[in-house]
């Protein structure tokens, strides 16, 4: 066995990501693509919009004839006709003529912009005054200005928002290739653990971590198989592992992953033929006693048991093992996060990097953050925390008043 309890530090652990290849991929319709992730680069096939668009109601005109009109000093147009939505227009504009046009409509040939309507008053049915100039191209899009044929419109390794969405259909894309949605086995341990339905006996408590981490996975992009709960026995831990490993890409034991006489996730790992511990232990507060196994190409995960450890390490450790069996390119992932200002002494050790729960409150200088502190088993300590802050290290501790990120919990 590798590492046993030799605590690794997160930056190290965090490399071990190149290990993951994403999954296989799939065609889907793009109406089922939101939140997926894009498994290959996809190419404007022609210009966008493809013709010249007015960007504002108002008449289509030559620039030219437009220049230094002002209220006092008014050009004179002679409007010509218009262009109605989603035809091409039959009629050209010439010097001192102009052409009623909707924001959208394509421009007649010899029209280089458009006057806003506010900016211009019939006389009569045919002359009209424009009380302000417009230079070429003003309120008007381009054929290649929003994409150029060839170019990039998303690249592969994305999450696909509404945004991009919407950029596909206007490129008349019914179903893109994404990578499938990784399947996530999550197997809860402990002889104390009980179903939700069930009223805990003395000493016994409810299975709560199977529904955070099942959130977390689903939240990050996963599809998640439950697998229930397991005694503290070593033959049934085993054949529930055995099972996860069979139908699932990446498995999470959660609870059995500490330094005690009936914890036996060691002992179940090493069991797992072509098995290998990676490391157990991680210099992080909560969640040192974190287990990382392989099976093949398959990662096996032991979590703490205590719920709010259970949390922190899913956030911190493993979500991005996650997003890269996701497909995610790491470059497209952004944390959300707002620097805040601390609003008590929060102490810390040496040696290992904490991560401590606040609550985000607005003033009116700026954020400031409010420690939630309490044990890892204590539930609501995620539940009133709004983000999280990295203790590094080489730090003992932070000072009230200290400016700190905080990242935001999604």
């Amino acid at each position: 066995m590798e590492g046993f309890f030799r605590v690794w530090p997160i930056d190290r652990v965090l490399e071990l990501v190149s290990l993951c290849d994403p999954v296989e991929t799939e065609e889907v319709p793009i109406e089922a693509a939101l939140n997926r992730v894009l498994a290959e680069d996809v190419l404007a096939e022609e210009d966008l919009p493809g013709f010249r668009r007015a960007t504002m109601d108002g008449f289509a005109v030559q620039a030219s004839a437009t220049f230094g009109a002002t209220e006092a000093n008014p050009a004179y147009l002679n409007l010509i006709g218009s262009v109605a939505m989603g035809e091409v227009p039959t009629i050209s504009v010439g010097a001192g003529e102009a052409v009623r046009i909707s924001t959208g409509g394509m421009l007649p040939q010899g029209a280089d912009a458009v006057i806003m309507v506010e900016y211009a008053e019939m006389i009569d049915d045919v002359l009209m005054e424009v009380y302000r100039s417009v230079a070429p191209g003003q309120n008007v899009m381009m054929p290649d200005e929003d994409f150029r044929k060839g170019e990039p419109l998303v690249s592969a390794g994305r999450r696909l928002r509404p945004q991009e969405i919407g950029t596909l259909a206007a490129f008349g894309k019914g179903a893109v290739r994404v990578y499938r949605k990784p399947r996530v086995a999550i197997v809860s341990t402990g002889d104390e653990v009980v179903p939700i339905d069930c009223r805990p006996a003395p000493g016994q408590i409810r299975d709560v971590n199977t529904y955070t981490l099942a959130g977390f996975v689903e939240g990050t992009g996963g599809m998640v198989s439950r697998f229930g709960l397991v005694p503290d026995r070593f033959d049934r831990l085993l054949e529930r592992c055995l099972q996860a490993l069979d139908e699932a890409d990446m498995v999470m034991l959660s609870g059995g992953s500490s330094v005690g006489m009936r914890d036996l996730t060691i002992d179940v790992l090493e069991a797992v033929p072509e098995s290998r511990i990676l490391l157990h232990g991680i210099a992080i507060s909560p969640g040192k006693p974190t287990i990382l196994a392989t099976c093949g190409s398959k990662l096996i995960w032991g979590l703490p048991g205590q719920v709010t450890s259970a949390m922190v390490v899913f956030l911190k450790i493993v979500r991005p093992f996650l997003e890269r069996l996701c497909g995610l390119d790491a470059s497209s992932v952004v944390r959300r996060t707002v620097e805040a200002v601390l609003t008590r002494n929060v102490a810390s050790v040496q040696g290992r990097t904490d991560f401590i729960r606040v609550r985000l409150r607005k003033e009116t200088n700026g954020w400031m953050a409010d420690p939630v502190l309490g044990k890892s088993g204590l539930i609501h300590t995620m539940m009133r925390a709004d983000g999280l802050v990295e203790i590094g290290m080489n730090t003992e501790g932070l000072e009230e008043g200290a400016r700190v990120t905080v990242e935001w919990f999604d």
